[in-house]
């Protein structure tokens, strides 16, 4: 490896400087080069929403440093050793005399980049779909700083009292949650039949659905924008959906994913994989050895599915940084793949994900098993315990942990780093259960709320337990089936807040002992509690004293995502 080694990086936002920072560790004396197309670099794209809410006030917090510093070419220069080109765009890659060729957008100026290692970290554009008016004032992408400013200076005026977001994911949802913390009232417009597709199963959707619906935010879910409004002055008066027909609104967010930008890779002859994002191995090489390519451009494998997979998040844009730093310095780093993991805080709710979800795992061959429990993070006696939910999915037959998700105002995050790192290393059900996790009532329960969640699934695997899920307990009711809500709560519980259905029966867990004789056992028995802890007890009451055809809510009332009052088909 030469001292004098050139190593060009192109794109300076998050996996480029990190490439750059680390090659600049291992080699000092490398002649190291970023080309940024745009003005920033190194910027906290996650810290948008953030600043349009207000909870950043400074919006050039998003490019300094944690000490205060812009990350700017003088930055780079001095403090990384690093030259930086910002306003220059790569236009070309000649492999053979290993050249860029690139010009400085301002300029015009045309220029060329010598290299002995380049570095693809050309990111992701944002998807905009073909929807008139789109380039109506007010409307706006949530991509890159600027469009965080554009917004927050306009929501500031005071002028914008509707606002539609268009698309559910994770972009999408956090947009509509820094507006909603800014006073304005909302309308999220999603094609799919759920918020969050990518991330949460339809049943965890349906809870944070409910919460969502319950704070004022107004969903149209399975529908879409046909076109978007505008008065004579150009400015946006409200959108068209198909579904829902006109929505009065001054701002609209286009959040509809992202694609990568694989063009120049594409034209150099470089392989796109099946992902449709640049293919790379585990070392983070291109089909040309002396290319190199992370973040947002590049596709992944699924550790699970082994499956090829895009999954742009700004942990791995770093990680892989990281890994192609020590690469183009002679090291031989791997990166082996993605679990999915991402968490993400809407609308005063922790949402988080790994591995596969339900249906995904199905869809793969597994012999799939789930549950969703409810707990407390912490100690019911603690001041500040919240509400959590986490469902957990598995192979029944291997009982080898696949995924999980979890939604509350409790701590989520942590416990679904937990069981990524379960499952990057094959733990079973048991395993989980069994891990020594740390505890004390500020921080956790005494059996942590994920190993209760697995638990649970080792309850129904080992035929403890029959649970029934939201949904389909509602399908029943509204079909009119003759079956028994059995409701265990206490009276003074169950009063302010219960099923308005004359299939209900409230029996106290303390009492249904004594009770038995009174309930029916000629019909189909769903237990009910808050958590589902009451309720698994009762059931196995229940089947000690003989009734066989007995189930309890999954996730208790707390997982319930409907309205209480059932109407009958």
């Amino acid at each position: 490896m030469s001292e004098q080694q050139k190593i060009l990086i192109i794109g300076g936002v998050a996996a480029g400087p990190k490439a750059a920072a680390r090659a600049r560790r291992r080699n000092p004396q490398a002649e190291i080069t970023i080309l940024e197309r745009g003005g920033l670099t190194s910027y906290a794209g996650c810290g948008m929403p953030f600043f349009i809410s207000g909870m950043i006030h400074d919006y050039k917090e998003l490019y300094l440093t944690s000490y205060g510093v812009a990350r700017d070419a003088n930055y780079f220069g001095r403090e990384k050793g690093v030259k930086l080109y910002t306003r220059t765009e790569a236009t070309a890659i000649d492999r053979q005399n290993k050249v860029v060729k690139a010009k400085n957008l301002e300029t015009g100026e045309e220029m060329e980049f010598p290299y002995d290692k380049l570095v693809l970290a050309t990111g992701a554009s944002p998807f905009v779909p073909p929807i008139e008016g789109v380039d109506l004032k007010g409307v706006h992408l949530l991509n890159h700083p600027d469009d965080s400013l554009k917004i927050r200076e306009l929501v500031d005026t005071g002028n914008i009292e509707q606002a539609v977001v268009i698309g559910a994911g994770l972009i999408g949802m956090e947009g509509a949650d820094a507006l909603f913390n800014k006073m304005v009232e909302v309308t999220i417009v999603e094609m799919q039949d759920q918020v969050l597709p990518n991330m949460l199963d339809a049943d965890m959707a349906q809870r944070l659905q409910r919460h969502m619906y319950d704070e004022g935010v107004d969903l149209f879910l399975g529908d879409k924008v046909l076109r978007i409004e505008g008065d004579e002055e150009g400015n946006v008066k409200g959108v068209v959906t198909e579904k829902n027909g006109f929505v009065e609104c001054q701002l609209v967010i286009m959040a509809s994913g992202v694609r990568p930008n694989v063009q120049l890779a594409a034209d150099a002859g470089l392989e796109i994989g099946e992902a449709r994002a640049i293919a790379v191995n585990e070392y983070m090489q291109t089909s040309d050895p002396d290319i190199y390519a992370c973040g947002d451009c590049v596709e992944n494998v699924h550790l699970i599915s082994g499956k090829k997979v895009y999954t742009p998040m700004a942990t791995y844009a770093n990680r892989q940084g990281r890994v192609v730093g020590d690469n183009v310095t002679g090291g031989e780093s791997t990166f082996k793949g993605v679990l999915g993991t991402g968490v993400a805080e809407v609308f005063e709710m922790n949402v988080g994900r790994t591995g596969l979800g339900e249906q995904q795992a199905k869809n793969l061959g597994y012999n799939v098993i789930t549950a969703v429990s409810s707990g407390l993070d912490r100690t019911h006696y603690h001041a500040r315990h919240g509400l959590v939910q986490f469902k957990i999915i598995a192979d029944a037959d291997s009982k080898r942990i696949l995924g999980a998700q979890g939604i509350g105002k409790g701590d989520v995050v942590k416990r679904i780093d937990v069981v990524a790192t379960a499952i990057t290393f094959g733990a079973t059900l048991e395993d989980l259960s069994n891990l020594d996790l740390g505890y004390a009532p500020p921080f956790s329960s005494p059996i942590d709320p994920v190993a209760h969640a697995v638990n649970v699934v080792r309850n129904k695997v080992d035929g403890l337990a029959e649970t029934i899920k939201s949904q389909q307990l509602l399908e029943k009711l509204e079909d009119g089936e003759d079956l028994l809500l059995l409701d265990v709560r206490t009276a003074e519980q169950f009063a302010p807040k219960h099923f308005k259905d004359d299939r209900i029966m409230q029996v106290a867990l303390g009492d249904l002992r004594e009770k038995l004789e009174e309930i029916p056992r000629d019909k189909e028995i769903v237990t009910i509690c808050p958590m589902g802890i009451r309720a698994y007890e009762a059931v196995r009451t229940l089947r000690g004293a003989g009734f066989e055809n007995v189930k309890l809510l999954e996730g208790g009332l707390n997982m319930w995502p409907f309205d209480l009052e059932i109407k009958k088909k």
